[in-house]
Order: C-alpha cells, then structure tokens, then sequence
C-alpha cells in the first residue's frame, strides 16, 4: 500500500506514468539486424565502466620517473609517469590487465558494431525522413568515438602509441596559418612537449564521454521511441503497422540476454587474445621509431591515404603547403563523413522523395544506393588495405614502389569498379524477382512433354513472398511544367515559362541537372 502512495505521489509530481505504460507497450521488430545497434549500445557500457576503473590508477602526466616495478626487464629504465602507472595497473593492479583489454577491446566492438549499424541503415533506407537527424547523430557519434580511440590509445606513452602523436603533430602544424599555433597548444611546447598526455586524458575522460552521454541516449532512446520502428516489407506491413514483440516482457528479457552475451564475448576477447601489450614495446622516446607499426584497425584509412599520397607541396607567400600530408589527413576523413551527413538529403533532393518511411528496403531494391553503398566500402578498404603497405611489401616480397603505386590506381578505378559491380548486381536481382512473380517459384520438378521436350513445374507465388519481392517505386519524375517546388510534382508551381514571343524557357540549369540525375537514379 505504501508502495502504491508513493508511486502516485511521485506521479503526481513528475506525471511518467503515462510515458511509462505508453513505453511497455511499444512494439520492437524481431528482425536480427535490429540489434546491431544493441551490441554498440552494450559495448559502449563496457567501455564506461571499465574506463571508469583504470582511471583510479592511470596517472596521466609525462613528468620522468626511473621505474622500480615488477616487469623486471623494465627495471631501470627511464620513463614517464603515464607510462609506469600503465605497466602497473598491467602487472600489479589486480584485475588491471583484464580490464585494460576489455577497456580496449571493448572499444574495436564498439566501433564495429557502429559500422555495421550504419551499413544496415544505409542499404536498407533507414536514414529517411523522419530518421535523418538521428543518422546525423549517428556520424556525429561515429568520428567522436572514433577520435576518443585515438585519444585513448595514445595515453600510455609507450613507443607504438608516440608514432601516432607523431603523426598527430605532423597533421596539425600542416594546417595553414595556425598549425604551428595549435600545436604548440596541444603539445605544450615542441614535440613531444610535456602536456600532450594529461590534455588527451582530459578529453578522453570527460569532454568526449560528456558527449557520447547526451548523443546516444538520444540517438538509441528518445527519438527511437518517439518514432515507429523500420521493418522490413512483408504482408500486412505498411508504414502504419508494426508487427513484432512489446518492449515489457519480451524485448526487455530478449535485450538483457543480449547485454550478457555482449559481455561474454568482450571478456572472453580480453582473457584470450592479448592486445596492445605495451612493456613489449618500452618507453617513448623521439629517436626511436618500431618497423611494423600498425594503428587500431579504425584508424588504419588515415594510415594508408597519408603512405600513398605523392609528395606534393607549394610556397604561398614564403610559406610551405604541404598537400601530401594536408589532402590525406583532412581530405579523406573530410571526404567520408561529409558524404556520410549529406547523403539522406541528397537522395531526397535527386528523387524527389519527402514522404515518411518506415518500411525498409533490401539493398536490391534501389540498385544506385546499393552500387554508392559499396564504392565507399571499397574507398575505406583501399585505404585501410594501404595502411600496411609495407607488412604486404615484406611478405609478399614484392617492391614497396609497387604496392604504393598498385593502391593510388585502386583507389580510384576501386570504388568505380564497386559501384559498376553492385549496381549490375542489384538490377540482375530485381530481374529475377520480377520474373519469379510473372511466372512463378521453381520447384526444382522435371517434366517431359508429348512434344518430348522437357521443362520445369513453376508454382505461382504466394502472397506473403510477393509482398517481399515487389518493391515501392521511387516517385515517377514528375513532367516538364508541373513541378509545385516543394518535392510533390502535383502543383502549378513554375516549371514552364514562357517570354513575351519567345516562346518556351528552359527550365534551369539546377532543375536540369536535377532531372538528369533522378532519370540516371530511376534506370
């Protein structure tokens, strides 16, 4: 009884019964890939928690001290403060070495599964009205966390993690005007400088994290529940029904199982497979460079489009351009998310298309999304490819010259040849769906005629698979003259223009270019 007073007396204050009993109800699909999402949302807990951890005992300062503890081959030996803290929280901290690799390997799932999660919106459509400032949000978190690693990485100041600060330099005084400005203020002096490690654990630890806090519960929470959920099209489905299980018991029960899971498997990783075993690299130190450096796997593009940029380079004004590290370090990154943001209105300014979506589509469905989807799968991969282009020059003992030449043709010709492949793919497939529903599903079973010729029994398709197969049109291209402005091709608008005996305008160029991009689109 008393539970019940205070639970309306709390209600009457902060009125969430409401929400509550709105939110238990709500329907969640039972599609697998809808849980893609779940295992970053899960990964980005184990990553706070155990960050949480280490932070009692990582002491995040460069000032040098002589190291006296239990890693014997070490002993002696000159290092900083950061670096000695994270050998003990490894050696001496009990539960220190589990936590730091599931801190870390925690990190690669995240980031895995936030790529997996935006390739599924992709290819699928889901980043369409109403869902495009969610996808926003999605890259906005996809480059934080993919920062946040670098950062989080960099801190232990041992050898591997001083070659990336040494690119990060590098990157920052090749920025016109204010580079050598902003690096003296990162680095807090010339390279390596004495502040670099305390500045990136502040921003590891609080200013990105504070970040991640506001983005995700608003990215995975509040606007997913605010909004119906995408499913994929099947019958009795359309953008006003959902079919699937409640959130109160089923997805909860479903969901913390899946935590678990996602859990286990990051433990199992940290227990089984060493990662970034930093006593057997030593010490930072600016003269020595380790052969064979490879940065986390995220990271590798940046690696790659910096080793097979050309050296070029220009004097403006008595001061050196230097575009071989400018255009791979800003340029590609620059590239990719700014595509990444722009796409969702780019798609609906070519098609035309403002409607509400909550169906999904395959990737088949709209071949140019599924062909644009992989040349920028294959773009990443080139370059991420390019990032070991010594490993692959060694081993394959071929000439470093070749592979660096082999990757500046491949990252060009590659995402054409992708886009080509994908798209002629994606057609095929449509083709075969439309002949499965004119004709029916092949069921394998050889007749012989009385003509002697033999054929196959075709059974008609049943309405649940047509509801698969027959994918929603893209808006038809509204014609000449009846273009309203708004994206709906059914007003008056001004699409024709006729001059005093000059018979008919042209329509704009931009309109022109337009129209020729949806017909290019809809073929």
């Amino acid at each position: 009884m008393k539970g019940s007073s205070l639970a309306g007396a709390l209600d009457d204050r902060l009125g969430g019964a409401g929400f509550l009993k709105k939110a238990m109800r709500k329907i969640f699909p039972d599609h697998w890939t809808f849980l893609l999402g779940e295992i970053a949302l899960y990964a980005f807990v184990v990553v706070l928690l155990t960050g949480v951890f280490l932070t009692f005992f990582f002491k995040p300062s460069m000032q040098e001290v002589i190291y006296d503890g239990s890693y014997v081959p070490l002993q002696g030996v000159a290092m900083s403060e950061a670096y000695a803290s994270t050998l003990e929280i490894s050696f001496e901290v009990r539960g220190g070495l589990l936590m730091r690799q599931m801190h870390h390997w925690g990190t690669l799932v995240f980031l895995a599964a936030i790529v997996a999660h935006m390739l599924r919106n992709f290819f699928t459509g889901a980043f369409r009205k109403p869902r495009d400032l969610n996808w926003l949000i999605g890259v906005a978190l996809f480059g934080l966390v993919m920062l946040n690693g670098l950062f989080g990485y960099s801190l232990p100041d041992d050898l591997l993690s001083g070659a990336g600060l040494r690119i990060l330099h590098g990157v920052t005084i090749s920025v016109p005007l204010v580079g050598t400005y902003l690096a003296m203020f990162l680095f807090g002096g010339e390279f390596p400088g004495d502040d670099i490690v305390s500045r990136l654990y502040s921003i590891h630890v609080l200013l990105i994290p504070a970040l991640l806090l506001l983005l995700i519960p608003l990215h995975a929470v509040v606007l997913t529940w605010r909004q119906t959920h995408t499913q994929f099209r099947a019958k009795g489905l359309s953008d006003r029904v959902v079919r699937g299980a409640p959130f109160f018991p089923a997805f909860l029960a479903k969901t913390t199982v899946f935590f678990l899971w996602v859990l286990a498997v990051i433990a199992l990783l940290a227990t089984l497979f060493q990662i970034n075993p930093i006593w057997l690299y030593g010490p930072y130190l600016p003269s020595t460079i380790s052969a064979g450096s490879q940065p986390d796997w995220y990271m590798g593009f940046l690696e790659g489009a910096l080793r097979i940029m050309p050296p070029w380079e220009f004097a403006v004004f008595g001061h050196t351009v230097t575009m071989s590290v400018l255009i791979p370090a800003l340029g590609a990154p620059g590239l990719l998310f700014t595509v990444l943001a722009l796409y969702p209105f780019l798609e609906r300014w070519i098609t035309r298309d403002n409607a509400i979506h909550h169906l999904l589509d395959r990737p088949r469905d709209v071949p140019v999304r599924a062909g644009l989807g992989v040349a920028g799968i294959v773009y990443y991969g080139v370059l991420w490819l390019a990032g070991g282009n010594d490993l692959i020059a060694s081993t394959f003992h071929i000439s470093l010259n070749a592979t660096t030449w082999i990757f500046r043709v491949a990252i060009i010709a590659g995402p054409v040849l992708g886009y080509v492949i994908a798209r002629r793919i994606a057609l095929g497939l449509l083709a075969r769906d439309r002949h499965t529903v004119a004709h029916g599903v092949e069921t394998g079973v050889i007749v012989r005629g009385h003509d002697g010729a033999y054929s196959e029994i075709e059974r008609p398709v049943t309405e649940e698979e047509a509801a698969v197969l027959v994918p929603a049109a893209l808006p038809a291209l509204p014609p000449p003259g009846n273009d309203s402005g708004n994206g709906t091709g059914n007003g008056t608008g001004n699409g024709s223009r006729k001059g005093p005996g000059n018979g008919d305008v042209p329509p704009p160029a931009g309109r022109r270019f337009r129209d020729a991009l949806q017909r290019s689109w809809n073929r």
